[in-house]
């Protein structure tokens, strides 16, 4: 099938109700960080089960969705991206990755991240230079600093933790709930290999860190120990934590 034929088929799939829901969920009101995205009203499932089918699509055609204004189709686009990742040669796997870089505008709003970020991203810098996720940490934009730190996902699922704690330190003071929930949600998941690692890194950190991001951390935690820390950012002390 061709781009067009693919297009119009998801298209014929369209649902109205559920694209009004969908605007409402991504916040796409004015001044909200989805201002002025447009959807479709497909469920990820469907959209997955023609990633399947149309994995043959050429670059061009990618773009061609990934550029799209309507939220499923850059979310096909990502999906068929990760595909050609997963399934591809090193060569093609740079391909990927570079494509990615060169079109991350529109990898814009958090699913899009959380869904390709660490599979391509992550996966791809996983034994080489990472300075690229520390320039995204600084970016001014959202949804770069939110692929910092979701590319380290792949790291933190081989066990490997000191980017993504290095970069959740540089993220600490973000003002966005969106990052704030990502690098809480990061930390929870080092705590799952490794939860002296964590503690050490929320004893250093305490004091700095939003509530949002502490609480997505120790979701985990027993609950007398999630009371202990939240009452620790609210004044006691810090040193009776182990």
């Amino acid at each position: 099938m061709t781009f067009l034929e693919i297009q119009n088929t998801l298209r014929k799939l369209a649902d109205p109700e559920k694209a009004a829901h969908y605007c409402r969920f991504f916040k796409t009101g004015e001044g909200e960080y989805g201002e002025g995205d447009r959807f479709l009203g497909i469920r990820v499932p469907v959209l997955r089960s023609y990633v399947r089918e149309h994995h043959y699509l050429s670059f061009s055609e990618i773009l061609d969705f990934l550029r799209s204004p309507f939220h499923e189709e850059r979310l096909y686009a990502l999906f068929i991206l990760v595909r050609k990742f997963e399934k591809g040669s090193e060569e093609e796997k740079q391909d990927v990755y570079s494509l990615y870089l060169e079109h991350v505008a529109f990898v814009n709003s958090w699913d899009l991240v959380d869904c390709s970020a660490p599979h391509i991203v992550g996966a791809w810098l996983e034994k080489r230079e990472k300075t690229i996720l520390y320039r995204f940490a600084k970016s001014d934009v959202l949804w770069e600093r939110r692929i910092a730190i979701l590319s380290t996902f792949h790291m933190i699922r081989k066990n490997s933790f000191d980017d993504a704690l290095a970069i959740s330190a540089l993220l600490m003071n973000d003002s966005q709930d969106l990052i704030q929930t990502a690098v809480g949600w990061m930390l929870r998941e080092v705590g799952k290999r490794d939860i002296g690692a964590e503690k050490a890194f929320l004893r250093q950190h305490l004091l700095d860190m939003p509530r949002t991001m502490l609480r997505y951390a120790i979701e985990k935690f027993p609950e007398h120990e999630r009371k202990r820390y939240l009452a620790c950012i609210s004044g006691e002390e810090i040193s009776d934590l182990r």
